[in-house]
């Protein structure tokens, strides 16, 4: 018996504690983890106005008038619309809120400038946001060139909240009417 060898049975982990630590894994993972939500297209909406209250006056060519009709087309202008591709809308609204009345088709000035969306129920999804995107990349552009010219910084370089921040936004504010959808 001195000089037999012992057969050893090989080593094994004890699996007994494996789905503990699963478990916890999984858990850890969970709260640690983000999730990336979408929350839809964010605009401020305008305070609503009392019942008796009329609408202000507003002249013809302060209002930029754009309709996304079911066929994908876009058509814009102030007193008539005419067909627009989609990039061109960043291009026409950007001439229409700077006119600072030059063109007497043109808005008055960028405080004045008012910008109609209104849809079809049919209207493609995809082309709407395109054209909302050209929207809001106009504001956008013209923010960030204002920054610029006067602070030597773009836009969104400033601090939220902040004088030059609101003395910017005040010279291109948004103003954009979003009609119900129409048939």
């Amino acid at each position: 018996m001195i000089g037999k060898k012992r057969e050893r049975e090989d080593p094994e982990v004890g699996g007994a504690g494996m789905a503990d630590i699963a478990f916890l894994l999984l858990i850890f993972f969970l709260l640690v983890t983000t999730i990336d939500v979408d929350t839809g297209i964010g605009l401020q909406l305008p305070p609503a106005p009392e019942e008796d209250q009329e609408p202000p006056p507003i002249k013809k060519r302060n209002m930029m008038k754009i309709l996304v009709n079911a066929q994908g087309q876009v058509l814009m202008g102030t007193e008539e619309t005419q067909p627009t591709p989609v990039t061109q809308v960043k291009r026409n609204l950007k001439e229409f809120i700077t006119n600072r009345g030059q063109d007497p088709n043109l808005s008055d000035n960028p405080d004045k400038a008012i910008v109609s969306i209104q849809t079809q129920r049919d209207t493609p999804y995809n082309v709407y946001i395109n054209m909302l995107d050209e929207v809001m990349g106009a504001y956008a552009e013209l923010r960030n060139q204002a920054a610029q010219s006067n602070y030597g910084v773009p836009y969104d370089r400033l601090e939220e909240g902040s004088e030059r921040h609101e003395k910017v936004k005040d010279m291109y504010p948004k103003k954009i009417s979003i009609a119900e959808p129409n048939q």
